[in-house]
């Protein structure tokens, strides 16, 4: 695998790059996984999601699998990991994904990139498990795939620390220095291309179902479905600073407006610990 120390000419170049190197899994993946395969004949498509979805690399790798050997006779979409598993079938599964590479062995000579993808990973773990509690709560017609478009909201800056790890943490490194500094300006400064310009490319390359397109498109924030996805990636990446982080206090606010909660309800949900509610409490009108 060859890690780029220099920038590439075009957000193209890095979406050919990206998109041509094999996705590695978490360490921790490939050995769940290894264990369920071992009891393959008791094990269903269930548990087997349930380690999937515990890794945004590993979800992204069985996804762009099925679009890649997409049988022409099948006229819709899988947007849940559940049902991508049981149309592969769990021996096919365990056969497809069998000795994959992991994420600790590409990064082994950058362990400062190691620790940051992790971070990051982290940081889509929680978004997902916060974003299925809100989807049930706005009954949405299916919170599985809300779940797994908030898992995959990060995956360009998972990609970019597992394929470009020195150009990565020189935008870490700038920010650091400059904390007013945007993420975009950097970006475009050391990659010579946005995140989001990779990511548009990516999601093409990827071939991923349309519907999770649309769900990471934040140009239609209109749309709650979008703005749940969005919501708790934000959420979720502002709380990894903690509950003092300037950002979410605005988040808050945007969280009550989509779930039509009562603030102290709302509070609570979200797991605000008694000594930083009086932060985030309304305050009343003035009469």
């Amino acid at each position: 695998m060859t890690l780029p120390a220099t920038p590439l000419s075009s957000a193209d170049d890095y979406v050919r790059h990206f998109s041509s190197q094999e996705l590695p899994v978490l360490r921790k993946t490939r050995r769940e996984l290894e264990a369920l395969r071992a009891a393959a004949d008791t094990v269903n498509a269930k548990r087997i999601a349930a380690v999937v979805l515990g890794d945004p690399l590993m979800t992204m790798r069985l996804l762009t699998h099925l679009e890649r050997h997409r049988a022409k006779s099948q006229n819709h979409d899988i947007t849940t990991i559940d049902r991508a598993i049981m149309m592969m079938g769990v021996e096919p599964f365990f056969h497809t994904f069998a000795d994959l590479p992991t994420v600790e062995d590409a990064l082994q000579a950058h362990p400062r990139a190691l620790i940051g993808v992790l971070k990051v990973i982290g940081n889509a773990r929680r978004a997902a498990d916060h974003a299925r509690e809100w989807a049930v709560v706005r009954h949405d017609l299916d919170p599985n795939e809300i779940t797994v478009a908030a898992l995959l909201r990060e995956a360009t800056e998972i990609v970019c620390w597992v394929f470009a790890p020195e150009l990565t943490q020189r935008v870490y490194a700038m920010q650091h220095a400059d904390p007013t500094l945007r993420s975009t300006v950097a970006q475009k400064t050391v990659f010579g291309a946005t995140a989001d310009e990779i990511q548009l490319g990516l999601i093409r390359a990827w071939r991923l179902p349309e519907l999770l397109v649309h769900l990471l498109d934040e140009t239609l924030s209109e749309n709650p479905r979008v703005r749940t996805v969005k919501l708790a990636a934000d959420f979720a990446r502002h709380l990894a600073h903690g509950w003092d982080d300037a950002a979410l206090p605005t988040d808050i606010d945007l969280i009550e407006e989509l779930l039509r909660l009562p603030r102290d309800v709302l509070l609570q949900r979200i797991g605000v610990p008694e000594e930083h509610r009086g932060r985030f409490t309304t305050a009343p009108a003035a009469d």
